[in-house]
């Protein structure tokens, strides 16, 4: 088969399965708010292992987020900090596995708080909101 359609079969299976997870955790309750244990968030390692994952893991977050009625700029916000993530992940492939999970826990903690505390205007502080968000990543990329 093509290289190329083979990557991009890849990278909508990784897209497709982002979403639906993050759907199920959504519809427990767990996939937005302060803490976030989203199950798609698990994915994050793939670009460890293959680099149609990059786009799959950014397409699917995008979707997602869509799908679980974020705002505009939490889309936008919330897909850069996975295709931060998953790009890291992709540069660490030459490293030791145990270190995959590190990039998207860091692009999330760093940058999602923001998007709480000025998008949603969530009660807190900004270290707050990286303790909370921080958590339920490692919770997500780290334990999952």
């Amino acid at each position: 088969m093509n290289k190329k359609v083979t990557f991009i079969v890849h990278a909508a299976l990784i897209a497709a399965l982002y979403v639906v997870l993050t759907l199920v955790a959504n519809s427990l309750g767990l996939a937005n708010h302060a803490i976030q244990v989203r199950f798609s968030e698990a994915l994050t390692i793939l670009p460890f292992f293959t680099p149609a994952a990059i786009p799959g893991l950014f397409i699917g977050c995008i979707i997602s987020n869509f799908l679980t009625g974020c705002l505009l700029l939490d889309v936008i916000f919330g897909g850069i900090a996975t295709l931060l993530g998953a790009l890291g992940t992709y540069a660490l492939r030459k490293a030791t596995k145990w270190l995959a999970p590190l990039p998207p826990i860091i692009a999330n903690t760093l940058i999602i708080p923001f998007v709480l505390a000025f998008v949603y205007q969530f009660e807190g502080s900004i270290p707050y909101f990286m303790v909370t968000v921080g958590i339920g990543e490692l919770i997500s990329c780290g334990v999952l």
